[in-house]
């Protein structure tokens, strides 16, 4: 999708870059599994306007819930930004995300990434990275949004 829209905003004489969604990290720390990319996918799509960060630190929009997959263009233009989503992503006394971890990564305001990573992360027998662990995603009552 990333390379389809690049295509698009050259054909109107900009210059796009896609970014990967999840790889290649700009920085590692191996001894905390923490890695961070060269753009944080969720950051900009809340200051985008997208959606609100739930306690998963998932990224959550009102009528797509959680399960979105977010992905960047970078062009050499000025746009205007959507406003900030204002909703609620999370419902106040709700903490089901952080219950289900079955290795307890999660804390509400962020992911300890050395337990979650190794239990999420797999690496089947041909080599190709999986995910192995969304838990905090189909357990949460917004994973869905309000258009399921």
């Amino acid at each position: 999708m990333g390379l389809a829209a690049s295509r698009a905003f050259e054909s109107l004489g900009l210059r796009a870059v896609p970014v990967p969604a999840d790889d290649p990290y700009e920085h590692w720390e191996p001894g905390l599994s923490r890695g961070m990319g060269i753009l944080s996918m969720r950051h900009a799509g809340y200051l985008a306007g997208l959606g609100v960060m739930g306690k998963s630190t998932l990224l959550i929009n009102d009528r797509l819930g959680n399960m979105m997959l977010i992905g960047a263009v970078l062009i050499d233009a000025e746009m205007e930004g959507d406003p900030l989503a204002t909703y609620k992503g999370c419902i106040s006394d709700c903490s089901i995300c952080i219950d289900n971890c079955p290795v307890g990564a999660l804390g509400g305001e962020s992911v300890n990434q050395a337990l979650c990573r190794p239990r999420s992360m797999v690496v089947n027998e041909r080599g190709f990275a999986l995910k192995n662990c969304n838990l905090c995603r189909r357990d949460c009552p917004n994973a869905l949004g309000t258009e399921s």
